[in-house]
């Protein structure tokens, strides 16, 4: 940073004359006080980049001079000089948010690397993070140019919300872009892997599938439920893989994470299809004909997921689980909070699921309602929100109680969701569902290039409307438009979070196993 102004506190400043000549010489402009008195009158009238404060000061002592200048100027930088290392002094300092730590007698170019690493730190990590994705780009977009398998989607998606939210930091909007078109890119090619692949996998017709959502709890519970501790399993509907990363660090505090992985969510990606299927173990056309009152077909009235429950019962005992468990759906923070008194009676238990249903709810209100539109203008402020909300959310408390426990965590979800942006115009007839990202119904009407059909329901095991129903899905940023009233719903419906179709960010979410620390 040229020209930076920097302000020098010590109560013996004419020492450090050779000091402040070498800073002036590489160009910053140095103003210099012998008390901790004058640099708080200073510091009033003249805006400064950072702090050098002495330690050790008769009068005002070097830590009361940080705690007044952090009221006046909560952001400015201090970077402390002392001549001890005792480490009370250094608790006191480092608590006071202090920006880094000198120890007396210091050098020309120790203070220069102190000033290179507070003043142009994110400009470093900038151009460092913008260098190394320019050298991963092109192995990206050799990778996805191959014939990949599931296991290899799930690894360029990993590397592709890694590269996303490095660069989120470096405040490079031309390598965001590039980066999303890089995105878009893969969003094409994996669709066309779905769409190769995904019937074949439900037929048992290739040697290795994915774990997906009907074999969820199979591969992935009951393998931990084998441990002679509870388990918790938290889905959060909903949850794509961006967020849990920024969520893990939260986990974090209480647990280690034993193993990440991410998972296939079947079509249609939403939650009447995808987690009834997780629950049961089974899919959709499977659950109606084995177990027929806890399914809900498109077109009949109520919710349509009101049996996970009873359906994770059926699961347990088909495979001969006869263990105690629970389950909870958080739908709201007054429930949430009754659930955080009621852990303690859930330890006696071998298996506990909760749902919580955040941001799901976040998702949709992001299109209904106008103010968290504005919060959540782009795929960071989305996933800012996500973390504001979870913060202050008795999940949070939740985590942290069981976090002091004796027990295994797993951590996932339905489906994700993906931010719309490119229309596609269908018609059906008035039983016609009103999901944006896929229409199941009779004689639909679209351009055959434009979506991914399965034509016979029953090959997707999807339950039939009717003897000429068919399904469709939405690709990449594609969202489904009627032709009447089009542009008010494309203008509606643009920029906003759905889910249904087929995007990575919709079928590939994270599944995470993990431990107390």
């Amino acid at each position: 940073m040229d020209n930076a102004s920097i302000l020098w506190v010590d109560d013996e400043i004419d020492l450090l004359k050779p000091h402040i000549i070498f800073l002036r010489d590489k160009g910053y402009d140095v103003s210099t006080v012998n008390s901790g008195h004058d640099a708080l009158d200073l510091i009033k009238t003249k805006a400064f980049n950072i702090v050098f404060l002495d330690e050790q000061m008769p009068g005002l002592s070097g830590i009361e001079t940080l705690m007044k200048i952090k009221e006046i100027q909560p952001g400015l930088p201090v970077v402390m000089i002392t001549k001890s290392e005792e480490e009370s002094i250094m608790e006191d300092a480092i608590g006071s948010n202090i920006a880094d730590y000198l120890i007396k007698p210091v050098k020309p170019n120790q203070i220069l690397l102190c000033l290179k690493k507070n003043l142009e730190n994110k400009k470093l990590v900038s151009e460092k993070t913008n260098f190394q994705y320019q050298q991963e780009f092109r192995n990206i977009g050799m990778e996805i140019s191959n014939r990949l398998n599931f296991e290899e989607w799930k690894e360029i998606y990993k590397k592709i919300i890694f590269w996303e939210l490095k660069l989120e930091k470096s405040m490079d909007e031309g390598m965001q872009q590039v980066l999303h078109m890089q995105k878009n890119e893969a969003n094409q090619m994996f669709s066309k892997f779905i769409e190769r692949n995904y019937l074949d996998w439900l037929h048992g017709k290739v040697n290795t599938r994915p774990v997906q959502s009907h074999n969820l709890i199979k591969e992935k519970v009951f393998p931990v439920m084998d441990e002679n501790k509870p388990v918790f399993v938290i889905l959060v509907d909903n949850l794509r893989y961006d967020q849990w990363k920024i969520l893990q660090p939260f986990f974090e505090e209480g647990f280690r994470v034993e193993n990440e992985d991410i998972y296939y969510s079947i079509l249609p990606s939403v939650t009447q299809y995808a987690r009834n299927a997780l629950f049961a173990g089974l899919l959709p056309t499977e659950i109606e004909r084995k177990y027929p009152k806890y399914w809900v077909n498109e077109d009949e009235e109520g919710s349509k997921n009101n049996f996970e429950s009873e359906l994770l019962g059926e699961l347990l005992k088909r495979y001969g689980r006869d263990v105690k468990y629970s389950y909870y759906k958080v739908l709201n923070q007054t429930y949430g909070k009754k659930l955080v008194e009621l852990l303690p009676n859930l330890m006696v238990n071998k298996l506990n699921f909760i749902v919580y249903n955040f941001v799901d709810m976040l998702s949709h209100a992001r299109t209904e309602m106008e103010i968290i539109k504005e919060l959540a203008d782009d795929e960071k402020a989305y996933r800012s929100i996500t973390v504001s909300w979870f913060q202050h959310s008795p999940l949070y408390e939740i985590i942290r109680w069981l976090g002091e426990k004796d027990v295994n965590l797993i951590i996932t979800t339905d489906h994700g969701s993906i931010r719309v942006s490119n229309p596609v115009k269908v018609l059906g007839d008035k039983n016609t569902n009103t999901n944006l990202r896929y229409k199941t119904g009779r004689a639909l009407k679209f351009e055959k290039n434009e979506a991914f059909e399965v034509r016979n329901p029953a090959d997707a095991f999807l339950p039939r409307g009717n003897v000429s129903s068919s399904f469709v899905f939405c690709r990449n940023y594609d969202f489904f438009a009627y032709p009447n009233n089009y542009n008010y719903y494309v203008n509606y419906y643009r920029d906003t979070f759905q889910h249904g179709g087929i995007s990575m960010e919709e079928l590939l979410v994270p599944v995470v196993q993990l431990k107390r620390k």
